[in-house]
């Protein structure tokens, strides 16, 4: 069972073939985050115009590295939610055409579902994949991405709950919108956590929001931070954030990108600590971008009794990986096919 994925949800276009769900033949992406940079955070506009000009050459490219043609594909998996409604508009068309052309089955794809699958991917198929084991059910999922905070319980394939979720921002739109108060370039994620490396997470007291259940919120928090770096900087709350980082200090600014990286990976620690209490999962697997968090993945292990999952940083942003992984799953599943001819986009897609 070979898979043709496609992801056009953001910024990345990417294309990949899967193999009975574990085995990765090929996957590549095209990334516009560069464009995006000046502006602090991606532009629907121009993801969608990068995502006409890449997909094609993204698609050929992943079938040359798997060695075949499109008439070997089994089937074709594509990313129709969540996301930008421009950015999905051109995956789906393009997948939907071949689909019709080639006569293949199609697969409707939930981005958040296919994250977690990513973890599915054998670790032969990737040179320093860092997967301690196969998932296996119950399992639970740490969704963390810049879209969605969620913790989702697996009983079996197709077969979870959703037990949780942000109320607001999600952890890595947060780590963006700080980022930019103490001047790092978009993503804010990895620089985030680069200078986090050289500050002291105990400087600052920052507040974790009392959420009920498995909730999440981080509004709160990256106000807080807002607060703190006018205080440092010696300003009023009036203040225009965007100048804030030209009055602290490279000491400050570490400190403050350390103290709320350390409250950001409590808040998520926590709540999957208190899961894996009360539902005993065989496996805790960590999906999303946020997954490639080295601080995260480190203080999650030390929090659970059990080896957690993650897949290699390249599976763990968006790819089409992940999601040709949960199209072979769906085939072997009989899960339903879309109609090639009336599939449509949902940007607002949830599980």
């Amino acid at each position: 069972m070979r898979i043709l994925g496609i992801e056009s949800s953001c910024d990345e276009t990417a294309a990949a073939v899967v193999e009975n769900g574990t085995h990765l033949l090929s996957n590549v992406v095209a990334s516009s985050s560069s464009l995006h940079t000046a502006y602090g955070g991606v532009v629907p506009e121009i993801a969608a115009r990068s995502h006409i000009e890449a997909i094609m050459p993204v698609i050929n490219q992943a079938l040359d590295d798997a060695k075949c043609t499109i008439e070997d594909i089994d089937g074709i998996a594509v990313t129709n939610g969540a996301g930008l409604g421009g950015s999905l508009l051109i995956g789906v068309m393009t997948a939907r055409t071949l689909a019709i052309l080639h006569d293949k089955p199609l697969y409707d794809i939930n981005h958040v579902l296919a994250h977690v699958y990513a973890s599915f991917i054998s670790q032969t198929d990737i040179e320093n994949l860092k997967t301690c084991q196969k998932p296996t059910f119950p399992m639970l999922a740490v969704v963390v991405s810049g879209g969605h905070t969620q913790l989702m319980l697996f009983e079996n394939h197709f077969d979870y709950r959703l037990l949780g979720q942000t109320q607001d921002d999600a952890i890595g739109e947060a780590f963006d919108k700080v980022a930019k108060i103490i001047g790092l370039p978009y993503p804010g994620g990895p620089n985030i956590a680069k200078l986090a490396e050289s500050g002291d997470p105990n400087s600052f007291s920052l507040p974790i929001a009392r959420m009920d259940g498995y909730n999440f919120s981080f509004s709160g928090l990256k106000t807080a931070v807002l607060r703190l770096a006018q205080r440092e900087a010696g300003v009023n709350m009036d203040f225009p954030s965007m100048q804030l980082a030209g009055k602290l200090s490279e000491a400050q600014k570490a400190n403050i990108a350390a103290s709320f990286q350390a409250v950001a990976i409590q808040t998520i620690v926590g709540k999957a600590k208190k899961a894996f209490d009360e539902y005993s999962p065989s496996c805790v697997v960590l999906a999303g971008g946020v997954a490639a968090n080295t601080e995260l993945r480190q203080q999650l292990n030390n929090a659970l009794p059990v080896d957690l999952i993650y897949p290699d940083i390249k599976l763990c942003t968006d790819n089409a990986a992940m999601v040709a992984a949960l199209g072979c799953f769906k085939a072997e599943n009989n899960q339903h096919t879309a109609d090639p001819y009336s599939l449509e986009i949902n940007p607002s897609l949830s599980v």
